[in-house]
C-alpha cells in the first residue's frame, strides 16, 4: 500500500492580502444583495400581474 502525503492548509503557509479578501467579502455580499433583489422584484411582478397590488 502506497502512503501518500496529505498537504493541509495551516497557520504557517501564507494567507491571500487582507484586500483581496476583503474584496471577495464585498463581491459575494454585493452577489447575494442583487440576487435578492431580483427575486423580490420577480415575486412583485407575479404578484401584480396576479392582481394582488398594493393599493
Amino acid at each position: 500500500m502506497a502512503i501518500t502525503k496529505v498537504q493541509v492548509m495551516n497557520d504557517v503557509e501564507e494567507k491571500k492580502p487582507l484586500w483581496q479578501r476583503l474584496g471577495w467579502l464585498v463581491a459575494i455580499w454585493a452577489g447575494s444583495v442583487l440576487a435578492l433583489g431580483a427575486v423580490s422584484y420577480l415575486l412583485r411582478l407575479f404578484m401584480q400581474a396576479a392582481g394582488m397590488g398594493t393599493p
